[in-house]
C-alpha cells in the first residue's frame, strides 16, 4: 500500500463518515413522516438505479455478470443494504429523539466488532497498537456523546430491543466493509452496484411480504413527497456518494484500517446538534481532540511500516486482509 492511497483512502473514509453522521439527525426528520422499511427500501433503491447505469455506461453489460459468486453477493448485500439500513432505522424511530444519537455512537463500536471479528475468524491475537488506537478513538467518542454523563447508559436500559436492533445493523456493515476484501480484482463501483442490487432486492421481497400481511404501512405518494428533500440528501449523500467513497477507502486501507474512521460519525452528529444552539463542553472538546489523536498515531505507526517493509494492518491476518498495493 502506497502512502498516497493511504492519504486518498483516508480522506475518502472521512468524508463517507461524515456523511452518515449526519444522515441520523436527516433520518430524524423523515421517520416520522414514513415507516423505516419503506424509508430504507426507496432510498436504496434509487441509488441501485444510479449506480447500474454508472456502472453499464463505465464497464458494459459484462460488469453485471456475477461470476459464480451470487450467494456472496448476496449475502454481502443483504447485510449492507437490508440488515444493516432496515434494524438501523427502526430501532432509531423506536427509540424517538433520543434514537439519532444512540445510532450514532452505536457505530463507534465498529472498528471493535470488526478486530473481534478477525479474532474469532483467524485465531490470532490483534495488533496490539491497533488495539489501543480503537480503544482511545472510543473512548473519545463516548465523551463526546455522553458528555460525561452516565444518563446515556441508564437511557440504554430502557431501550434494550431498539439498541439491539441497531446493534445488528452495524454487526451488517462491519461484515459487509470486511467481505469486500474477497472482490479485490473487481471494481468498487461493480462490487458496489452488484450487492446494492441485490440486497435491495431482498428489502423489496420484505416490503412486498410485509404490506400484503398489513405489517407495514405502504406509504403515498403524499407522503414521499413530504419528505423529498431528506430524501434526496440520503440518496445523493449518504447513500450514493458515501458507499463509493468508503468501499475503495476500505480497499485501500484495509477493513481495519479504514473502520477506524466510523467513529466520526457521532463527531458529526453532535455537531450539526451543535448548530442548533448547544453548547460544547470541555468533555465533548477533548473527546473530539482523543479521536483525532487516535486516528494520527494509527496512520503515523502504519505509514512507519510501510517504510520498513510490506505493512500488515492485522498480526497474523491472512493473505484477503493484507493491505494490496499495485
Amino acid at each position: 500500500m502506497h502512502k498516497k492511497q493511504i492519504i486518498i483512502g483516508s480522506i475518502l473514509c472521512l468524508i463517507a463518515s461524515m456523511s452518515w453522521g449526519a444522515m441520523f439527525p436527516v433520518a430524524h426528520i423523515a421517520l416520522q413522516q414514513i415507516d423505516p422499511f419503506y424509508f430504507s427500501f426507496i432510498r436504496y433503491f434509487v441509488v441501485a438505479i444510479i449506480l447500474s447505469v454508472m456502472l453499464w455506461l463505465k464497464e458494459g453489460r459484462s460488469a453485471f455478470r456475477l461470476e459464480g459468486r451470487g450467494k456472496t453477493l448476496l449475502f454481502l448485500g443483504t447485510m449492507a443494504f437490508t440488515v444493516y439500513n432496515m434494524c438501523i432505522f427502526f430501532g432509531q424511530q423506536l427509540m424517538g429523539e433520543a434514537g439519532a444519537v444512540a445510532a450514532s455512537i452505536m457505530e463507534s463500536l465498529m472498528p471493535m466488532i470488526s478486530i473481534m471479528i478477525l479474532w474469532i475468524t483467524t485465531k490470532k491475537s490483534p495488533n496490539t497498537y491497533m488495539l489501543r488506537s480503537v480503544a482511545i478513538a472510543f473512548v473519545g467518542a463516548i465523551l463526546v456523546i455522553t458528555n460525561g454523563k452516565l444518563t446515556f447508559f441508564t437511557m440504554a436500559g430502557q431501550h434494550l430491543v431498539p439498541l439491539l436492533l441497531i446493534f445488528v445493523g452495524v454487526l451488517g456493515w462491519v461484515v459487509y466493509s470486511m467481505g469486500g476484501t474477497h472482490f479485490e480484482s473487481w471494481s468498487i463501483l461493480r462490487y458496489s452496484t452488484l450487492t446494492c442490487l441485490l440486497g435491495t432486492a431482498v428489502s423489496f421481497v420484505i416490503v412486498t411480504l410485509g404490506s400484503a400481511f398489513d405489517v407495514i404501512p405502504v406509504p403515498t405518494w403524499t407522503t414521499i413527497l413530504s419528505i423529498k428533500y431528506e430524501m434526496a440528501f440520503m440518496i445523493l449523500l449518504p447513500g450514493l456518494a458515501a458507499l463509493l467513497c468508503w468501499n475503495q477507502g476500505i480497499k485501500w486501507l484495509t477493513p481495519v484500517n479504514g473502520i477506524l474512521f466510523i467513529n466520526f460519525v457521532p463527531i458529526t452528529t453532535f455537531v450539526l446538534m451543535s448548530f442548533q444552539g448547544y453548547q460544547i463542553s470541555s468533555f465533548e472538546f477533548y473527546g473530539t481532540l482523543l479521536i483525532i489523536f487516535a486516528l494520527i498515531r494509527n496512520h503515523a505507526y502504519q505509514r512507519k511500516k510501510t517504510i520498513v517493509n510490506e505493512p500488515k494492518a492485522y498480526a497474523g491476518a491472512p493473505e484477503h486482509l493484507a493491505p494490496q498495493g499495485k
